[in-house]
């Protein structure tokens, strides 16, 4: 039994290739050394002694930055190449840890953050379309699966590591390691994934006039969509921000067991993810199972409401909201590349990126405030109405057809 079990297991990461296992390892590295900003917050009211509402301005900050990277490495994606843009964001952002450290002024925290943001996010949607270009497109979806559970397992060792780091050797060790980690990823990027070019592109009489109109900036479905995702991230990103301050306040739970909540995320990913996706990739349309995600997203926040047991509402929280991840993430990410085409995927990728940025500014202040003014139970009830709004938003798209290909999009405004 257990031996079939592994051999499932193992069978899901079947004719992935080498290019994408090393596009992992990258991931797997950046995000092992994931420490500064896990422990930002913390590093700004206890060690430089800002006050929360300052603080919050230079994660706002940071935030900012964010949106405008994932744009930009969009853009740039599309005009230099991924490669490029994937190898210079690491590189930089190394760089930039190592001298943010130093400046200690709010206006100098909140500049500097704002740039480590924009640069650092550059990163995601060229990574991303450097997945659909090194594999095969019916693997698109397991090799992003792939990606995620190395991103998944380093963002699991980071943050534990930088907290030994911080408590036993102080928080200056927190940047160097992370800095030393960004480029170390840069340099195994550099000397063992070769770069490859993407397809060519049009003549260039043709494609101005088409590029304009399938510009995502165009295509009013995908807009709608891009604020559909970035509603879910609202509510999604508020396990990982709000759920830990309700344990706290409300339950009083220690922040250990809060810990091991949270990471359960990642145990869970890193053991079904692939094997799910395995199974689902080819058998349902990708738009419905984005609609149950959200679907599941929003259960995990109601139950926290209705399970009167404490320890048993948190694991269902956490086993619906997790599954409400697999099933959603990558299958969008999925249809953002069905979408796009060779010659605007960085535009199309840059804007996906941007709307989970948007969550992380919007997603504290709403929970903060609406935790603040009226309780974590509304707060539980407004999250879940989000996911509603989603849910129904994306059932609305799929009634539109909007999970076609590039091709019958193409053909769309071609005939």
């Amino acid at each position: 039994m257990l031996t079939r079990a592994l051999n499932a297991y193992l069978s899901a990461f079947a004719g992935l290739n080498r290019n994408i296992w090393m596009l992992a390892l990258v991931s797997f590295i950046n995000r092992a050394g994931t420490m500064v900003f896990p422990f930002l917050a913390v590093y700004l009211t206890q060690e430089l002694g800002f006050s929360k509402p300052q603080a919050a301005l230079i994660l706002t900050s940071f935030g900012v930055g964010a949106v405008f990277g994932t744009i930009l490495g969009g853009r740039l994606s599309d005009k230099i190449g991924f490669y490029k843009v994937m190898f210079w964001s690491l590189f930089i952002t190394g760089i930039l840890f190592f001298f943010l450290q130093h400046i200690t002024s709010l206006l100098g925290l909140c500049l500097a953050v704002f740039v480590v943001g924009a640069v650092g996010d550059s990163f995601r949607p060229a990574n991303m379309a450097s997945i659909s270009a090194y594999c095969k497109p019916e693997h698109y979806t397991r090799s992003l699966s792939l990606v995620r559970l190395a991103i998944n397992l380093g963002f699991g060792m980071g943050p534990a590591l930088g907290g030994i780091l911080a408590h036993g050797f102080g928080y200056h060790w927190l940047f160097w390691v992370d800095g030393v980690t960004c480029i170390g990823a840069a340099l195994l990027l550099r000397y063992f994934l070769v770069e490859k070019k993407t397809g060519p592109k049009q003549s260039e009489g043709a494609q101005q006039p088409l590029e304009k109109v399938l510009s995502p900036y165009r295509d009013r479905q995908f807009l709608i969509f891009m604020f559909l995702v970035t509603l879910n991230s609202i509510a999604f990103l508020q396990f990982f921000s709000m759920v830990p301050v309700f344990l706290k306040e409300e339950w009083h739970w220690e922040e250990n067991i809060i810990g091991f909540l949270i990471a359960g995320n990642g145990i869970i990913i890193t053991f079904v993810e692939m094997p799910l996706i395995f199974h689902l990739e080819g058998r349902h349309q990708k738009i419905s199972l984005v609609m149950l995600g959200a679907l599941m997203i929003g259960v995990g926040f109601m139950l926290l409401n209705f399970v009167p047991h404490q320890a048993s509402a948190a694991l269902m929280c956490l086993v619906a909201i997790t599954f409400g991840e697999i099933f959603q993430l990558p299958f969008a990410n999925s249809l953002v590349i069905d979408r796009s085409s060779a010659s605007n995927r960085g535009l199309y990728l840059g804007l996906y990126s941007s709307a989970w940025s948007f969550g992380h500014i919007i997603a504290p202040n709403i929970g903060m405030n609406v935790a603040e003014q009226w309780g974590f139970s509304s707060l539980w009830y407004v999250l879940s109405a989000c996911c509603l709004v989603g849910m129904l938003g994306f059932w609305w798209l799929k009634g539109q057809g909007f999970g076609r290909k590039y091709d019958e999009k193409l053909q769309q405004f071609t005939s």
